[in-house]
């Protein structure tokens, strides 16, 4: 057992007899007695202690979801469910998932507007009963992470931030973390909820255990904010694909985050990597999101390598099927691209098409998702204005220091074809 630290993140596990006591009811009397897990406000560093610190996290959130898996709280076994790699060079990851469609809780709010109030007479989370609840997830200080059990109760002056399984999974551990559950927040990231995600992360310490967010319009299914976050032992074919790094101001180089354009992938996107501190980090990322929350721009979010790189999706498929320009073959298929999908998860509905899975199937499907160069360039420019950067021209920096900006190619990939002209309505 560590020290008692001065600033930590607790993780408060209800209470399994309390739980058999009270049955299901809903979250309002979630701040009864608790079990803690408390972690380091900074983020692990690969000593051995910060190894064991991790794996304990680890072994409690899966233990917990392994839990209430055996007592039967999910809709289908997804652990039942055929995964494979699909052959070819950035290795799309195909899983078969009949019952999700037939199970999953309908979208119960408009597709059209990414910002909507929150409505209590809908789902929300809640409404989810106490045994959903793996454990609470709070800011409370301190430098070491640790486990209590039977810990007294701690006063907080908010809202619990709290994680909970998903009903309906995509795969194994596949949790939600919902900030504030009690506030009921709508489903828009902030700098504070943002923040709250890198966090959980960075303690994850694995390069398996990703974040993901959805916005409305974007194929969020539940207007209550929340993350999606779930372990997958393989690489996302987005973590693999090329980039090109943007070269920036000094100025804005200060807080240490650096952006990169994807490049030969299906859907465009930017990616944010490093920042001095997580802080920092979550400080532009959520400033792109506000953007384009603010401007009705549906997008996606991963969450990627310990919360130290960040992929943000613009996108518009929702919008092309309303306008009938996604063809009937893929609308068949009835897959939404959301974040795990354009990550290169493709989770299908039908055997067939898990069957006759292929790279040229999934980027045909994903090229739908993405903005025309032309919109995906303006958006940019304004994503860019919004977090404060301020990018130089390329034929510039060439020739200040004879070197231009880098590329991580790890593969040669041929792209397909995407379709122009995708614009988001007002």
């Amino acid at each position: 057992m560590l020290l008692q630290p001065s600033y930590l993140l607790i993780f408060s596990l209800v209470s399994p007899l309390l739980r058999a006591c009270l049955g299901p009811r809903d979250l309002e009397g979630i701040e009864e007695a608790k079990i803690l897990y408390a972690f380091k406000l900074t983020p692990a560093k690969g000593s051995q202690e910060d190894a064991a610190s991790t794996k304990l996290l680890v072994d409690i959130l899966l233990s917990e979801w392994e839990d209430r898996m055996t007592r039967g709280l999910f809709r289908y076994d997804v652990t039942a469910c055929e995964t494979k790699v699909i052959p070819g060079n950035l290795g799309f990851v195909a899983q078969l998932n009949e019952g999700r469609h037939l199970k999953k809780r309908p979208t119960e709010f408009r597709v059209d507007r990414v910002l909507q109030p929150f409505d209590p007479a809908k789902f929300n989370f809640t409404k989810v009963g106490q045994e959903e609840v793996l454990f609470q997830f709070e800011n409370s200080g301190g430098d070491d992470s640790y486990f209590l059990n039977n810990a007294p109760i701690i006063a907080v002056d908010r809202a619990p931030n709290v994680i909970a399984i998903n009903v309906s999974p995509i795969e194994y551990g596949h949790v939600l973390l919902i900030p504030r559950v009690l506030d009921r927040l709508p489903q828009r990231i902030d700098p504070e909820s943002f923040l709250l995600a890198l966090q959980m992360a960075a303690e994850g310490g694995s390069p398996y255990f990703r974040l993901g967010y959805n916005s409305l319009g974007a194929f969020a299914t539940i207007n209550h904010l929340h993350f999606q976050a779930y372990y997958l032992s393989v690489p996302f074919p987005v973590e693999k694909a090329a980039t090109h790094k943007i070269p920036l101001s000094e100025d804005t180089k200060k807080n240490g985050v650096t952006v990169s354009k994807l490049i030969n992938y299906p859907v465009r996107g930017l990616v944010f990597e490093g920042g001095n501190t997580l802080d920092d980090l979550a400080t532009v990322v959520s400033n792109a999101c506000i953007w384009l929350q603010d401007n009705n721009v549906p997008y996606n979010v991963l969450i990627s390598d310990c919360g130290k790189r960040v992929f943000l999706f613009p996108q518009c498929y929702a919008e092309k099927q309303a306008l009938g320009e996604v063809s009937q073959e893929l609308l068949d298929t009835q897959v939404n691209p959301a974040v795990w999908e354009i990550s290169g998860h493709m989770v299908l509905k039908r055997r067939m098409d898990y069957e006759e899975a292929s790279e040229t199937s999934a980027w045909k499907l994903l090229a739908e998702v993405s903005l025309s160069e032309e919109r995906f360039e303006e958006v940019k420019a304004y994503i860019f204005s919004a977090a404060g950067l301020v990018q130089y021209d390329e034929e510039e920096e060439e020739a200040s220091d004879g070197e231009g900006p880098t590329a991580y190619v790890p593969v040669k990939v041929t792209p397909l074809p995407v379709a122009e002209g995708c614009l988001v309505l007002p």
